[in-house]
């Protein structure tokens, strides 16, 4: 290990004095890395250490990360719940749908934008965003557009929040860094404007079973008893 003022060495890890800031310095999966750590020469000494004992043992680098674009980001949260969680194929279209809303501010507001650099400002930017466009309900381009409910804009917003934690999980953003929808405390988002929900009269209730044939009457009776979405129910079957 050899050191000076401004360098020093841990192995592997060479940390060098920039300013008043130290960086340190290795190669990891044939990549160069060159985290900032800080201002301070015997934290930058621990995390040398760590991070040579890491390679050494052919971990991953406590401070290493894969930076990719949020579309990236997407299409591979979007397979993990496809292939590996196998969720339901009306879960993965209304998450693509819901995903989609920040595809298209990304790529209209800060294109090429990837995960690393993607903060808490662009989330309330994307915030704004949503809160200005207006939709079709149906999807249709010919269906006359109208602003998304608030209930609408909080799934879009919790599902980008579930896409981030897909992504800290998997590194794809710097190792001390927060989920920038996490940040946006989303419980406390107000629903003024949510579409009315009509329930049924038990009298109805009744004559939609008496209605059922058998392969019928268990499927609604199923979805009336435990309140499951179709798709949800689909996937039990």
């Amino acid at each position: 290990m050899t050191s000076s003022k401004t360098s020093f060495r841990v192995g592997r890890v060479r940390a060098d004095l920039r300013g008043l800031v130290w960086y340190l310095c290795y190669s990891e999966n044939g990549h160069r890395q060159r985290p900032r750590v800080g201002p301070d020469r015997q934290a930058a000494r621990r995390m040398a250490a760590q991070i040579n004992a890491q390679l050494e043992s052919g971990a991953p680098a406590a401070l290493s990360f894969e930076t990719i674009t949020i579309e990236e980001l997407k299409q591979r949260w979007l397979a993990n719940h496809e292939h590996v969680l196998r969720s339901s194929l009306q879960t993965i279209r209304r998450y693509r749908a819901a995903t989609s809303h920040l595809i298209g501010f990304v790529n209209s507001k800060h294109p090429g934008c990837r995960t690393s650099v993607f903060g808490v400002h662009h989330a309330e930017e994307f915030v704004r965003h949503l809160r200005a466009i207006k939709v079709a309900p149906n999807g249709h381009t010919n269906a006359r557009k109208r602003p998304l409910l608030d209930k609408g804009i909080l799934f879009i917003l919790q599902t980008c929040r579930s896409m981030f934690r897909y992504a800290i999980k998997r590194r794809h953003l710097s190792p001390y860094a927060d989920n920038p929808f996490s940040e946006l405390d989303l419980e406390r988002l107000p629903i003024e404007n949510a579409k009315p929900v009509e329930i049924l009269t038990p009298d109805l209730e009744r004559k939609l079973l008496e209605a059922c044939d058998d392969w019928q009457f268990p499927v609604f009776l199923t979805l009336m008893l435990t309140g499951l979405r179709p798709g949800e129910l689909t996937h039990l079957l």
